[in-house]
């Protein structure tokens, strides 16, 4: 069942090799009714809800509790469903009040960055905030945790809703290692060994190809979603 129905919010629970290689996909196209390659982003509002969707998405495939992979409380992930998945079904009475959002000091710093950079009003800007950071520390590039197809689309997410900070990196650095350097000079520390990037031996880390196929994708390319995947219409899966 939807897990906002019984939290607290814990993702997909694999039976079988193939429930984990289907969930992400079967978690986007619960919330949005379409494959993630399918998706209309032209408009921002349906690329809000992309990446919303996308996040969600790259989380359940992690496992483990949704809210905490996201970087969210249970009644802030449950408002995210609300406004742009009302399709859900949400049963409020069983949100547990003690399922509160936890950070640690890495997250909360980049969170706080990302808060004071904002360019957009209403609450998507706030969430963004805390689940960009959440996924932040995941080993992968961003895009990647962040269930994205692409870095364009981190870097229009990115310029859309959090634009000073987006127009600081000139260079075109990646955005984790712009982040942490930001974080760094912000605080008066040098992150950097050289003067220069070119100079330095850690300039691939920096600037180097992040090009690749998204982890949705790659599941949808091995394996062919079946008909009986293990959610029902309307529901999240357990």
């Amino acid at each position: 069942m939807f897990e906002a129905q019984f939290f607290p919010l814990r993702a997909a629970r694999a039976t079988e090799a193939n429930d984990e290689q289907h969930r992400g996909i079967a978690t986007y196209r619960l919330l949005t009714g379409a494959d993630p390659a399918d998706a209309d982003i032209a408009s921002d509002s349906n690329f809000d809800r992309h990446v919303l969707a996308s996040i969600l998405a790259a989380a359940t495939m992690d496992g483990g509790l949704v809210s905490e992979k996201v970087g969210l409380s249970s009644h802030e992930l449950a408002a995210v469903l609300e406004q742009y998945f009302p399709s859900i079904r949400i049963n409020r009475e069983e949100l547990p009040l003690g399922v509160k959002r936890n950070e640690i000091d890495e997250a909360a710093m980049l969170r706080d960055l990302l808060l004071a950079q904002r360019s957009t009003e209403g609450d998507v800007g706030n969430w963004l905030a805390a689940m960009i950071a959440r996924r932040a520390i995941e080993p992968n590039h961003l895009w990647e945790d962040l269930g994205l197809r692409g870095r364009g689309e981190l870097s229009r997410l990115l310029g859309r809703h959090f634009a000073p900070l987006a127009a600081r990196n000139t260079n075109n650095m990646r955005w984790k290692r712009f982040f942490y350097r930001t974080l760094c000079e912000d605080d008066g520390l040098v992150m950097c060994t050289t003067p220069v990037c070119t100079q330095c031996n850690d300039f691939n880390l920096c600037f180097g190809d992040e090009s690749g196929e998204s982890r949705m994708a790659e599941r949808r390319r091995d394996v062919l979603l079946q008909a009986a995947v293990p959610v029902a219409a309307g529901t999240w899966p357990m």
